[in-house]
């Protein structure tokens, strides 16, 4: 038996996420389906964490057993012969028999990419959220220094998400603005479900004007979702690494 880590790149417009649910193809059933096509096994992939509806990653983290005597670099260039042109294997390896996707994560990155611009892009309409208002960038990049730290997110987690802990730690944010396009980057721990969408859209008002940018430690101290800004639309969102 081995157990074989993957590193995953996908554009999520066309799934229903990354977990295998009823109403859809989800990312995890098309892979393992390749997996099934290239073994002969069926088996359960396990994911470092989930990903919405129309959330893309650029490194996902899966890994599964196997009984395969196929060499374990060589399975992203199998994988990748079954599967569609929207999920890529990126790279195959080995890793010990213990090695869990999700429960030794001890760390992810995501990127959220905002199309600043009154006219609607084509290029864009999958891959970001389009925001046809000004913005005062200087405001958010002042706001976003306040979600560094050890804080309870509650805030920022959609309503009635039943989680072991609120609590998370954010070591790294920052923004970046080339054109018509802000990227947005975070960097922590671990994320509640739509937390990155809805600093993402919480940051949006405030660049609109509609939050104050100091107002967001006593956002947080609140622990009431009402009081932080919309949910940012799913396609704008990336997650780009996982870390060990």
């Amino acid at each position: 038996m081995t157990n074989i880590k993957l590193i995953i790149e996908y554009d999520g417009t066309n799934y229903v996420g990354w977990q295998r649910q009823k109403n859809g193809v989800s990312i995890q059933e098309q892979i393992e389906k390749a997996i099934n096509k290239v073994t002969g096994e069926k088996v359960h992939l396990i994911g470092s964490g989930r990903t919405d509806k129309g959330v893309h990653a650029k490194g996902q983290v899966a890994n599964f057993i196997t009984r395969s005597t196929i060499p374990p670099s060589r399975f992203k260039l199998a994988l990748n012969n079954n599967l569609p042109e929207d999920i890529v294997i990126l790279n195959s390896e080995k890793v010990s028999d213990d090695f869990h996707s999700r429960y030794d994560a001890i760390g992810k990155r995501y990127k959220y990419l905002i199309y600043n611009n009154p006219i609607r892009g084509a290029l864009y309409r999958n891959f970001a959220y389009q925001v046809p208002y000004h913005l005062d960038y200087k405001e958010m990049e002042m706001a976003m220094s306040f979600f560094i730290g050890t804080h309870d997110f509650m805030s920022f987690m959609v309503s009635k998400n039943n989680v072991r802990t609120t609590t998370k730690t954010i070591t790294q944010t920052s923004l970046n603005k080339k054109g018509n396009i802000i990227f947005f980057t975070i960097e922590g721990d671990g994320f509640l479900h739509n937390m990155v969408r809805i600093i993402v859209g919480t940051l949006v008002d405030i660049g609109r004007g509609k939050i104050k940018g100091t107002s967001i430690p006593h956002i947080i101290s609140l622990k009431n979702r009402k009081f932080a800004g919309p949910t940012a639309p799913p396609q704008g969102l990336y997650l780009e690494k996982v870390y060990y």
